[in-house]
């Protein structure tokens, strides 16, 4: 085994995953706001829930969003660990995976906490700039897409804050990234 390899973070979010999370990103995004479009027409039937019914569904879709996304990022890095005969769970890659998940719980923990104090045009600015920085700490030091998606997060954050109804398209834009940051590493690794 070579000595390089627990120097190494196994997880990344790159290629394929990446694509996956753009993904579950905007089809998230897509049901939200399709959710709360229906909670404001009184001839829907999203229409006739309460406002906490539609709330636990924009928490779940949220939740899933997160798990679909973290199990795109560990299968990636198992076939890729794999397929080099690297160990998957070396300390560096325990220790960005802990600070994943904290930093998600953290994430999740804000966001309720605005969405119970009644800042609901806060909650995607807030969880942009979350996630930019949650991408900036956990980046490839060789890697500059990282950098990039970060900086498209705070940029779309800025927007969210100036225009508030552009959280839908913000996600959607999120997503986008992350499917053609992936693509683009897809089509560099095959080249």
């Amino acid at each position: 085994m070579n000595t390089n390899d627990n120097l190494k973070v196994n997880l990344s979010l790159k290629g394929f995953s990446s694509i996956q999370v753009g993904l579950y990103f905007v089809i998230a995004a897509y049901l939200i706001e399709a959710i709360l479009k229906g909670f404001l027409i009184d001839d829907n039937t999203m229409g006739m829930l309460s406002a906490e019914i539609i709330e636990i569904f924009v928490l779940v879709i949220a939740i899933l969003t997160f798990l679909f996304s973290s199990f795109a990022i560990y299968f990636k890095s198992r076939r890729v660990s794999k397929k080099l005969g690297n160990p998957l769970w070396n300390p560096k890659t325990k220790t960005a995976i802990g600070i994943y998940i904290f930093s998600f719980m953290v994430i999740f923990s804000i966001l309720i906490f605005l969405m119970n104090q009644g800042f609901i045009d806060y909650i995607v600015p807030v969880f942009l700039i979350l996630y930019a920085i949650v991408i900036f700490i956990l980046r490839d030091q060789e890697d500059k897409g990282s950098l990039l998606i970060s900086g498209i997060c705070l940029l779309l954050a800025t927007l969210c804050f100036l225009i508030p109804t552009y959280w839908y398209s913000s996600l959607v834009i999120l997503g986008l990234t992350h499917i053609t940051f992936g693509v683009l590493k897809k089509t560099n690794s095959i080249s």
